[in-house]
């Protein structure tokens, strides 16, 4: 029997506020354990909850971006439970009046035809709301510690419907929440930091079958690619147990990474055992046209709408497109350059090609970079117009990056410039090239033109290469034209 694999994901991304949600302590990595908190971080008596503007400002904005509607009035809940991360012993969230309902994620099918941009399918989301995070537990031999530091820090949970159905799929949905949260500024998205998190459920159901099976959550995936490797697992999992004759129960996975394999945690918990009621503390949020407008204006263009329109706008292709839209301070260092210098594709190459290379190399960022769009635009326009050769720009581009020099003078200093072409000399050398190639002559006059290229060869050789290709094509086909 055929199995279809059903896949919803739990997303939650820590938004990035410089205080936490319902207290003035900082958020914040990598501090002394227990040192960015305060009573009500605690939870000791008497610490009252006090709402941070700015993490709402947040979720609105993520839920513009993912084109959700956003309630006219939220409200906020306690979720009971019982665990040594929650020092009040329920957490404050939202239960059935989220911020944000429906929307979806744009994502490329893996796989897809790579024409313009490949096939693409849209995610339909549940809902989006806010939260509180929790404490972490550290493990050691003997016992466990709590460092109530990520305590407090606002968290958005983004919840899909169950409607992905492979491990790539859930990667490129992944992939693509995290682009969107640093794209709008919301969160940087860090896996490592814990920034942002992801639970997986999934299902399995003979093709044809309109029914949602049993599903398992699936835990502690700290890493896109274990989000997928984990799935993958689950999927063949639930397949060979059901072929044994075994039965699916409702349950919490582990997921190892490092070793491929998982392990029951427990079994799944339901809403109503977590005892969720409002919470007295804090008032409903009303929100209005007004402010929905002014966190309107701040969304910035996403990464699939981008890549369309520099195909329109720029005539690039896929592959450059791809490498450039993903990384929005990149599409903005090449739109500089390719608008100060008119040639964007030349601009995407060298971004693509030299500009990201030198920069693994050196393990170093964009921002960075002694190379700014202003130099890499004027060296394009050094190329085009012949001033320097394409193996000089080379060396010309290695040590504008070294130096954050200026590409004229570095190929000043370095001796670099196209020395002038005497007409009658390079005239003479094609004359010889085209004398020498009788094969290729007649290749070209048969029709081929990329046979000329058998004759810009031996003319550059004669030239030690100093000489201009766009004035040897020139040349070439003005002498083949009239011989």
């Amino acid at each position: 029997m055929n199995y279809e694999a059903v896949i919803g994901l739990e997303v939650h991304v820590q938004v990035k506020t410089r205080s936490k949600i319902f207290t003035r302590v900082a958020t914040g990595y990598g501090h002394e354990p227990n040192t960015l908190t305060d009573p009500v971080v605690l939870a000791l008596p008497g610490a009252l909850p006090v709402m941070n503007k700015a993490a709402l400002d947040a979720i609105i904005k993520a839920g513009l971006l993912l084109g959700c509607e956003i309630a006219p009035v939220c409200k906020w809940d306690r979720k009971q439970y019982f665990y040594p991360d929650s020092p009040k012993n329920y957490q404050i969230s939202q239960y059935d009046q989220p911020m944000c309902l429906g929307g979806t994620v744009e994502i490329e099918l893996p796989g897809s035809a790579r024409n313009i941009m490949g096939e693409h399918k849209k995610i339909p989301l549940t809902r989006i709301h806010l939260e509180e995070d929790v404490g972490k537990l550290n493990h050691g031999a003997t016992d466990s510690l709590v460092d109530y530091n990520r305590a407090g820090t606002p968290l958005m949970e983004i919840v899909s419907d169950p409607a992905m159905h492979t491990a790539e799929e859930a990667y490129a949905y992944l992939t693509s929440i995290r682009a969107t949260m640093i794209y709008g500024g919301i969160s940087d998205c860090d896996m490592e930091k814990g920034q942002l998190r992801c639970d997986a459920n999934i299902s399995i159901r003979p093709v044809g079958e309109t029914r949602l099976g049993t599903k398992v959550e699936l835990k502690n995936l700290n890493s896109i690619s274990f989000v997928r490797d984990g799935i993958a697992h689950e999927i063949e999992r639930q397949i060979a147990l059901v072929e044994r004759g075994g039965t699916i129960v409702q349950e919490t996975r582990d997921y190892d990474g490092m070793a491929g394999t998982s392990q029951s945690l427990r079994s799944k918990e339901e809403a109503h055992d977590y005892r969720y009621f409002p919470d007295p503390d804090l008032m409903p949020v009303k929100v209005d046209a007004a402010w929905k407008s002014r966190i309107q204006a701040e969304c910035p263009e996403l990464p699939f709408v981008k890549q369309r329109r520099f195909f329109e706008q720029y005539q690039l292709p896929y592959s450059l497109t791809s490498v450039l839209v993903w990384d929005r301070e990149l599409a903005d260092f090449f739109e500089e350059a390719a608008k100060l210098s008119g040639k964007p594709q030349p601009v995407g190459n060298w971004i693509a090609n030299d500009l990201l290379r030198e920069l693994g190399t050196a393990g170093l960022g964009l921002a960075e970079s002694k190379v700014r769009p202003a130099n890499l635009a004027a060296l394009v326009r050094m190329v085009e117009s012949g001033a320097v050769l394409g193996h000089a720009a080379k060396e010309i581009f290695v040590a504008m990056f070294a130096t954050g020099g200026d590409p004229a003078a570095i190929a000043e200093q370095l001796g670099l410039k196209s020395a002038p072409t005497d007409a009658g000399e390079l005239e003479q050398w094609c004359r010889d090239s085209i004398a020498a190639n009788a094969r290729a002559l007649a290749e070209f006059k048969a029709g081929k033109d990329s046979a000329i290229n058998a004759f810009k060869g031996s003319v550059m050789k004669a030239a030690k290469g100093k000489v201009n290709p766009k004035l040897v094509d020139e040349t070439l086909r003005r002498l083949l034209a009239a011989s």
